[in-house]
């Protein structure tokens, strides 16, 4: 199950959200340029790597590590729900608020799957965490908004259909959830966690950056 758009227009422009989509495509084409050894040097250096955090180092990393991805279908699969998502949580916070949303879930994120394993060596990267917070915003802000969504049943069979966000982004989570629990104690590629804490984060933080305009009004209807 595949978002692909949502029936949910902005009178707005995403300025914020495209400039973020811009910074992960073109990190992600400078890595492309390196040598392998480089690549690693480069990752070790940006990636948030709870071990270094432990020892108070590269604490720095913690945000730069939400602008590297692993591959490209990490890259894509991370814009997709940023661009599909991103601009309706700009419009009611407002460029800046946004951004400091997005930043403080991503820093949220990563805490979260840092508290499960404090002595990992593996690098932590991409925008994922940051933008489970995004999600976790749009699930309590636009429970009903209709979500276009891509399902396969086998490889020549497929159909897209309009589901609510509420459904669409309650499955996700729970997917993290039982994913987050199947994986605890090993060293999984995915950093289930850090999408948790993402998404907890957006559903209290949104209150807090969104204008009070756009509160005022929901609290009018």
């Amino acid at each position: 199950m595949i978002p692909i758009k949502d029936d949910n227009p902005t009178q707005s422009t995403p300025f914020v959200t495209v400039t973020l989509i811009a910074l992960n495509v073109v990190i992600f084409i400078y890595q492309l340029t390196m040598s392998p050894q480089h690549m690693v040097e480069f990752t070790r250096h940006y990636a948030a790597i709870p071990e270094q955090i432990s020892q108070g180092k590269q604490l720095y990393a913690i945000f730069t590590s939400m602008f590297l991805h692993g591959g490209l279908l990490h890259l894509l699969g991370n814009m997709l729900y940023l661009w599909i998502f991103g601009d309706n949580i700009e419009h009611i916070c407002g460029h800046g608020r946004f951004l400091a949303f997005y930043l403080l879930c991503g820093l949220f994120a990563f805490f979260s799957h840092y508290i499960t394993m404090p002595g990992s060596d593996v690098p932590m990267v991409g925008a994922s965490g940051a933008i489970s917070g995004v999600l976790g915003a749009y699930a309590i802000r636009f429970p009903r908004a209709r979500v276009h969504v891509f399902i396969w049943f086998f490889f020549f069979i497929y159909t897209v259909v309009k589901i609510p966000a509420i459904y669409v982004l309650g499955i996700w989570f729970v997917m993290q959830i039982f994913s987050g629990l199947a994986a605890a104690g090993g060293q999984s590629g995915v950093a289930f966690f850090a999408h948790i804490g993402g998404f907890i984060a957006g559903l209290i933080f949104i209150r807090y950056f969104e204008r009070r305009s756009y509160r005022a009004r929901m609290n009018s209807d």
